[in-house]
């Protein structure tokens, strides 16, 4: 229970941790800094895909050849439509570039940017639950040191992420205890959908492999559309690369190690 409790709260405390330094950082966070972050961000959760997700969805499927590949496949396709439509359907903005998506809405600049980070701690939220699901179903694929690594690397790369929503609602004349709600509440999606996420694959312990791709399409979706195409407009691209390649290298150590 304990191993539960800690898994599910530690994406959370890492975003509360990051939206936090707008006590601390007065001058916000520069362009080169965002890009950094959100590159180890993207980075993070790439390895996180293939360590924790993707190869653990097809080591449990206990067949070979076609078959140990065909769930990985459709639950990473239906995890990407799945974010897809999702972007299409809630109107968001772009953390750097400020370019809004979604249908037209009157919603302010600041709960756009909130729902852009709710959008990518959703796939995160649900990684989490789906790990735990298989660590509690006793598979020996997935282990809880497994899932509570792939928590760990989540928290790590939430920390940036929370930052970088409350440091520019602070520059933008928001008070601080105001941004550091908003940055904190952006990552209160992630255990809402860990547990959800939790409660159903508990039922349905053979769609485990689906599930857990499905995950990873998500996130994958995630990287793709939103946070590589951050880093690499405008000058200073070659940050967010290393960024990427110290996330992916971190989460990784971590998963190999831990899990």
């Amino acid at each position: 229970m304990e191993g539960i409790v800690i898994a599910l709260a530690l994406p959370f405390v890492g975003t509360t941790l990051g939206a936090a330094c707008v006590y601390f950082m007065k001058k916000g966070l520069s362009v080169v800094l965002e890009k950094t972050l959100i590159g180890f961000a993207a980075g993070v959760m790439v390895a996180a895909s293939v360590w924790s997700l993707l190869i653990p969805a097809m080591e449990g499927t206990g067949a070979e050849g076609w078959m140990s590949v065909m769930p990985a496949a459709v639950g990473f396709m239906a995890g990407i439509f799945f974010l897809l439509l999702l972007d299409r359907i809630t109107p968001h903005q772009h953390l750097l570039d400020g370019e809004s998506e979604g249908p037209r809405s009157s919603l302010s600049r600041t709960a756009k940017l909130a729902l852009a980070v709710t959008l990518h701690n959703i796939p995160e939220g649900m990684a989490v639950g789906v790990t735990l699901a298989g660590a509690l179903d006793g598979n020996t694929y997935i282990s809880m040191a497994g899932a509570i690594a792939l928590s760990v690397g989540i928290a790590i790369q939430n920390f940036p992420e929370g930052a970088i929503v409350s440091m520019p609602l602070r520059t933008a004349g928001n008070s601080l205890n105001r941004s550091f709600a908003i940055g904190t509440l952006s990552g209160a999606v992630e255990p809402v959908a860990a547990v959800v996420t939790l409660l159903c694959a508990t039922y349905v312990v053979p769609l485990l492999p689906y599930l857990l791709s499905f995950a990873a399409g998500a996130m994958m979706y995630v990287v793709v559309e939103e946070l590589v195409p951050e880093t690499q407009q405008g000058s200073h691209s070659n940050l967010g690369t290393i960024g990427f390649a110290v996330g992916f290298v971190l989460m990784m150590i971590l998963d190999v190690l831990l899990g």
